[in-house]
């Protein structure tokens, strides 16, 4: 089945333009969205005041009235620059059957289990909606904690205080077989080509950052787990740092989609073969 994936968008609809374009053409049979799909939460582009409703839900409802029975199953997840205020119109458009939101979820399909999760490490910026501490209460020099900035949805302290993404991905994927499974995160996991920030020479009191900003608990899983494929955005600029969009640890095929340039980062993959993918800068 040729399956697109895309990440990190952020409310540019000169790229999803391009991107229903492609589905139009190329008619796929799954599309994944990582995360970071609305404009910028501290400086909101021209358009329309609610995007999901307005600009996503009309747009995707356009490409299914045309495609009629060739429309793609959609999956897709928020991230950490979306405001979780969103979240209730992205569940609430599920209904109109123009995706399927698959955050903390399992759905499956005839071929293949697709899970989501949108959660992130700490990081230096202040909203919190989608952050977590990794696989202890560490936070990263420059890093603000979980508990510290603010939120757009009220939210149980305890959890945030002691919940980890580790725990989370436990808890997601219980004793599961995950042969046949993807996994859509927009966290990149820890120490790969595809987590790599610049942040070359940075230092916070003395203290070099670490220029890997992905999620160890993620990394962990995958290498134990090993699912078939794991999609991931977040930081935009790894591909052009590392040179590379794509991973494989044991059996499992890590994909890239975030991207610093202007253009729309469209990976295209096969869930039979997904060794052939490619990813095209349109």
């Amino acid at each position: 089945m040729l399956s697109f994936f895309c990440s990190d968008i952020h409310g540019h609809t000169d790229r999803y333009r391009k991107l229903f374009d492609a589905i139009l053409a190329e008619r796929p049979g799954a599309v994944f969205l990582g995360g970071d799909l609305l404009p910028h939460a501290m400086a909101r582009l021209p358009g329309p005041p609610d995007f999901v409703g307005d600009y996503l839900v009309r747009e995707f409802s356009r490409a299914k009235e045309e495609l009629g029975d060739d429309y793609p199953r959609v999956f897709l997840i928020l991230g950490n620059d979306d405001p979780r205020v969103e979240e209730e119109a992205v569940i609430e458009a599920e209904s109109l059957g123009v995706w399927n939101y698959v955050h903390g979820r399992r759905v499956e399909t005839p071929d293949f289990s697709v899970y989501g999760y949108s959660l992130v490490p700490p990081t230096p910026f202040l909203m919190k909606d989608w952050e977590r501490y990794d696989v202890s209460r560490f936070v990263d020099p420059g890093c603000v904690s979980p508990e510290e900035g603010r939120r757009g949805v009220a939210c149980e302290m305890r959890d945030v205080k002691y919940g980890t993404i580790a725990r989370d991905l436990d808890d997601l994927a219980g004793d599961d077989d995950l042969e046949r499974a993807i996994f859509l995160f927009h966290s990149p996991p820890y120490d790969t080509a595809l987590d790599r920030a610049a942040l070359d020479g940075r230092t916070i009191d003395h203290v070099p950052l670490d220029v890997h900003v992905g999620s160890i608990a993620i990394r962990r899983f995958v290498e134990e787990r090993q699912p078939l494929v794991t999609l991931h955005g977040h930081v935009h600029e790894a591909a052009r740092l590392t040179g590379a969009w794509r991973e494989q640890i044991g059996r499992t095929h890590l994909f890239g989609g975030a991207h610093d340039g202007p253009e729309l980062a469209l990976v295209r993959f096969d869930t039979s073969h997904p060794e052939r993918a490619t990813r095209e800068l349109i």
